[in-house]
């Protein structure tokens, strides 16, 4: 065990020292022995530091009744270094109680304390306080000023926040703002992931402002008010909807600008994009193709035709591979070779001769070298 300095005549801060490290070696009882013979010493230079090291070790020990009183008597001290340090432990004791108006106060009185060591935690705190409480103003004034510290660590955090919570309320500019500005603090080499989430949320931000924009040349008259860009704002703002989970109303805008008739035409050529077939060709299952497309369900009518030819073509196979008579077999080998033309046929061949193994065992054959469409 260390040994104690005589604590009729040490000096206080020797003994705060020495109390450190009881505290340091979990000694915790003999740290706050020590700590409360400082505070004993009366107004000393170092008292403050004694009552935050005894509130510390006494909430360590699971006395936080103990703890708080010592922050408390640290913080009535009014130093400006363990009187914030002490009120910001405080609000962490109150925080995990589910003191919120308490802990805020004590919040508070950080920031009043002005060190700029503890003001940025303490304002991200509060915005975070007052947002849960549903105080949008207040939260939005607290974050800004985190923002506003220029804090390498708080700051990027806070403006992240905010931009979040003004994307919520429509207000994509300002948080574009609020995001452009926090960026140009962050190191990107050294802060990868606070650079690239601020990065992605800019990018939403943009993202919102760009379906605001569009959506205000439709608003008024539909695209058919200005035939010359309507379809064109129809087609971005239903793409650009469902990248923000909005695909009811991309299904929705699409829809109205198919509803018009000055520019349905138009608009239908621009939600066909990419089908690789001429509308002329009037093909059975293109309909269900362009009403896919427009309700964004594209992937999902995909997967069941890929099932439903997966099941067709490993029954067509199965018979090709069983053997029939000549004219048949020409039929089906026909059949099964077409999929061979396109990307997606080898993984189909090789899903049927995966099924052939596992519905036939050891005794399944393989496929010949001149299966059709290998």
């Amino acid at each position: 065990m260390s040994t104690t300095p005589d604590e009729a005549t040490a000096d206080p801060s020797l003994l705060c020292e020495e109390a450190r490290r009881f505290a340091e070696n979990g000694e915790l009882d003999q740290a706050a022995r020590l700590f409360e013979r400082v505070m004993e010493l009366g107004d000393t230079s170092q008292r403050a530091r004694a009552a935050l090291g005894l509130a510390v070790v006494r909430d360590d020990a699971g006395d936080t009744a103990a703890a708080r009183a010592a922050d408390q008597a640290a913080i009535d001290t009014g130093d400006p270094e363990y009187g914030p340090r002490a009120a910001y432990h405080l609000a962490l004791i109150q925080e995990r109680a589910g003191e919120f108006e308490a802990a805020a106060r004590s919040w508070r009185l950080v920031v009043d304390f002005g060190n700029p060591a503890y003001l940025p935690p303490a304002l991200l705190a509060l915005a975070r306080l007052a947002d849960d409480a549903g105080d949008a103003e207040a939260a939005a004034d607290w974050w800004e000023r985190a923002v506003a510290t220029g804090d390498g660590r708080y700051a990027p955090v806070a403006a992240h926040d905010l931009a979040q919570r003004l994307l919520e309320r429509g207000e994509p500019a300002r948080a574009q703002r609020v995001l452009a500005g926090a960026l140009r603090t962050v190191d990107r080499e050294a802060e990868p992931y606070a650079y690239n989430r601020l990065a992605v949320a800019i990018g939403l931000a943009y993202l919102d402002q760009a379906i605001g924009a569009f959506g205000a040349v439709l608003a008024d008259g539909g695209a058919g008010a200005d035939p010359e860009v309507g379809p064109l704002a129809v087609e971005l703002l239903a793409r650009t909807l469902p990248l923000r989970g909005r695909g009811t109303e991309a299904r929705e805008v699409w829809e109205r600008g198919l509803a018009d008739p000055v520019v349905s035409g138009q608009v239908r050529d621009r939600l066909r994009r990419g089908f690789g077939a001429d509308e002329a060709d009037d093909l059975w299952w293109e309909p269900a193709v362009e009403s896919a497309v427009g309700a964004g369900t594209l992937p999902g009518l995909t997967g069941e035709v890929f099932g439903v030819l997966d099941h067709m073509y490993a029954l067509l196979a199965l018979r090709y591979v069983e053997g029939t008579d000549a004219e048949t077999a020409e039929v089906l080998g026909r059949a099964i070779r077409v999929p061979g033309e396109y990307p997606w046929g080898r993984d189909l061949h090789e899903s049927f001769a995966a099924r052939l193994r596992q519905a036939m065992g050891p005794q399944a054959p393989d496929l010949p070298a001149d299966w059709p469409g290998s």
